[in-house]
């Protein structure tokens, strides 16, 4: 098993140049057969996890709910892994310092936090506080005096609460206060993204979702992306094979949908596989 200083540097090393994926895993099982699959690193989705717990996602889980949930992801493989840690679970900047101070005890590599207020209807924080929030979140990651990459989210696109020229205007601000990552996610098209991409100077994450999803990396890579989430894509895509079979068998007595299961013996393979150096 790689030291937690190896898994550090090498996925500080990962946002250096090219273009990589980062899946997202919602339980040591997926976690296992992600990494088995031929993941370079893994991050926690907030949604995923939330799932398992059979709640909505949004500011439903806490802190030590996700720190622990994220200790498991780290303990299942030998892979570094990064927290999806919403809006840094309070709204303050020393909040967001100490999720990130957090993160970094735990054994994590890096983080995002997302300028997002928790609520029934989500809002963006005030520009100035958003600013605050980061440059904290990027104080704290640059305390723990080891790689450690803060992703720093201007969601408000995503949200449908700011234009993309907002967002461009946050990441750059976001940069400015110290943040190693830049994320906006699902902009309006690829030529959004580009344009965001060409903004700042800091490596940019693309969530992989919405239109994005009929992209390929080399489309990403060629627009000068450098890492490509999932979120809780994968996850939802199995729910969606969950609620395919389910109504299948509960309201047509179809079992048809369960042909394309994976065998047993490929799923402990993988499992192994996963969880070996």
């Amino acid at each position: 098993m790689k030291s937690l200083m190896e898994r550090h540097e090498a996925f500080a090393r990962l946002h250096d140049s090219g273009c990589f994926v980062l899946p997202n895993p919602w339980d040591v099982g997926s976690a296992r057969i992600m990494a088995a699959s031929g993941a370079k690193a893994l991050a926690t989705t907030s949604a995923g996890h939330a799932f398992t717990l059979g709640r909505t996602d949004g500011g439903t889980v806490t802190r030590d709910e996700a720190l622990a949930h994220a200790q498991d992801i780290l303990a299942a493989t030998p892979l570094p892994v990064s927290g999806d840690f919403e809006n840094g679970f309070g709204d303050t900047p020393e909040d967001v310092a100490r999720t990130v101070q957090r993160a970094g005890e735990i054994g994590l590599s890096g983080c995002s936090v997302e300028d997002t207020i928790m609520g029934e209807e989500l809002a963006a924080y005030d520009f100035d506080l958003a600013i605050e929030r980061i440059r904290a979140g990027a104080a704290a990651a640059k305390a723990l005096n080891r790689p450690f990459v803060f992703c720093a989210r201007a969601d408000g696109v995503m949200n449908g609460v700011y234009s993309t020229e907002a967002a461009i205007k946050r990441l750059q601000a976001f940069e400015a206060a110290g943040a190693d990552l830049l994320y906006a996610p699902i902009p309006p098209s690829m030529g959004e993204l580009e344009r965001i991409v060409k903004s700042v100077s800091k490596p940019v994450n693309a969530l992989i979702a919405g239109d994005f999803r009929h992209f390929q990396l080399a489309d990403f890579a060629a627009i000068g992306v450098r890492r490509c989430s999932l979120g809780s894509t994968i996850a939802r895509l199995t729910h969606h094979h969950i609620v395919k079979a389910a109504y299948a068998m509960c309201q047509a007595g179809d079992f048809t949908p369960l042909a394309e299961t994976a065998s047993g013996d490929m799923v402990d393979r993988l499992l192994h596989l996963g969880a070996d150096d």
